[in-house]
């Protein structure tokens, strides 16, 4: 046993460090940062403000705007991308003979990356909108996160649908059996027994779309670039502009810090509350 442990810490414990350097010790130090005021040039000396940078984040009308709008956009997505990558994984594990080549072609958006789907679909919108007086969908504050939940759902279904075909396949034949042989139809088979014994996977993609949806920067920088007068500007782009482009870098470390709690408290509700829909099920 005590071998086994030496083997475990020996290959666990580089990756630990690089954890340790990459993300514990920047995410500590960008901390302390938040409580100074700072332009991110070291010849220039940061000035201790205390709590002043938290204070002004809950006045700074622009990150408001951006929160709200951005909760909004992860709430549509977020439910889009998960129904849609369900038909897909539900689709794909029939019998159908091309079946294969579909979860391929499904799946092929998510490596493509979300900076150049972002340009692909700008183009589309901007050329082929245009052309049929549908209006530019890329600068119009509403039309714009329309087109970014449209542009994130394409490249997620196809991901979580792999997590939810992994669910479907672990699903015992003899239930599925035995739902059958008690006259249970297509639909309640899919709402009683498969997507009860999905919760599992329900979780992991609820809580990867959560993350991945409020962190939203790629997309929304490609796609739109934060639209006319910062009117489609998400919390991630907010949050750089303030540190690259304004160089407030204490204020925007603030901001940073907030964004993370949030994001931390949200995904970690929907773990609990899914993860005790899994014990109840």
């Amino acid at each position: 046993m005590k071998i086994k442990k030496g083997w475990y810490a020996l290959f666990t414990a580089p990756l630990m460090i690089v954890f340790m350097i990459v993300v514990v010790i920047p995410f500590i130090i960008g901390i302390g940062y938040s409580f100074f005021s700072w332009d991110g040039l070291l010849k220039h000396k940061a000035e201790f403000i205390g709590l002043k940078n938290y204070i002004d984040v809950f006045q700074d009308t622009r990150f408001l705007e951006s929160t709200v709008r951005t909760t909004i956009f992860t709430i549509i997505a977020v439910v889009t991308v998960n129904v849609i990558g369900v038909i897909f994984a539900l689709v794909v594990t029939t019998r159908l003979r091309v079946r294969n080549v579909a979860r391929t072609l499904l799946f092929m958006p998510y490596l493509i990356g979300g900076l150049i789907l972002g340009y692909i679909w700008k183009a589309v919108f901007q050329e082929y909108f245009l052309s049929i007086d549908w209006g530019n969908w890329t600068s119009d504050p509403t039309k714009g996160i329309i087109a970014m939940i449209i542009v994130t759902t394409w490249q997620l279904a196809g991901y979580v649908m792999i997590v939810y075909i992994t669910g479907i396949m672990a699903i015992p034949n003899d239930v599925m059996e035995a739902a059958m042989v008690d006259g249970a139809n297509y639909f309640q088979t899919l709402f009683r027994v498969k997507f009860p014994l999905l919760m599992p996977s329900f979780t992991i993609c609820l809580f990867l779309t959560l993350s991945n949806c409020f962190k939203i920067y790629d997309v929304n920088i490609s796609l739109t670039g934060a639209g006319p007068g910062n009117k489609l500007e998400m919390f991630s782009l907010n949050i750089y502009n303030e540190i690259f482009s304004l160089s407030n870098f204490g204020y925007g470390q603030a901001k940073a810090i907030i964004f993370f709690f949030i994001i931390a408290l949200i995904t970690l509700a929907q773990v609990t509350i899914t993860k005790k829909r899994e014990v109840s099920m």
